[in-house]
């Protein structure tokens, strides 16, 4: 199993909303888009992602099949990576291989994440890749319709 980063197609785009749009993958992640089933709204979100020459994202491919996305965006002093993959290759360690390849590409220090308290998973994948819980955070999750616990992360310079 090969994992690599390559840069974002537009033929990637149906296979993120899906992976993005998937009920459990949603409930999981807990803090995402207002209606992850609202296509019009994800093509906008994307066209703005990919036009920001700020933001790094990449997709992740597993031996030629695509699983996933990866990248960091924001301020260089606050810069937040952000991944996900699809949940029918959750539990082989693609998104830590991915994330770690995306530590690679951007080299700014500190790097900053979140997940939700309860998604084991992603503190995982985190902790993993050098990241430390630095904080916490109390927050309105649409994807649970309900008041959601999240951790703060943290990978020094």
């Amino acid at each position: 199993m090969r994992v690599s980063l390559r840069e974002v197609r537009e033929s990637d785009l149906s296979l993120f909303f899906a992976f993005m749009s998937d009920p459990e993958s949603v409930r999981t992640a807990a803090f995402t888009s207002e209606d992850p089933t609202d296509r019009h709204a994800f093509d906008d979100h994307w066209r703005r992602i990919l036009a920001n020459g700020s933001v790094v994202m990449r997709t992740v491919v597993v031996d030629d099949a695509v699983v996933g996305n990866a990248g960091a965006y924001g301020p260089p002093d606050e810069r937040e990576v952000t991944y996900w993959i699809d949940r029918a290759h959750w539990g082989r360690g693609l998104a830590t291989a991915a994330l770690r390849a995306l530590l690679d590409v951007v080299p700014e220090r500190p790097l900053h994440a979140r997940a939700a308290a309860d998604n084991t998973g992603s503190r995982r994948v985190l902790e993993k890749c050098g990241f430390t819980v630095t904080g916490q955070d109390h927050g309105f999750s649409r994807a649970r319709g309900e008041e959601t616990d999240e951790l703060l992360f943290t990978l020094p310079g």
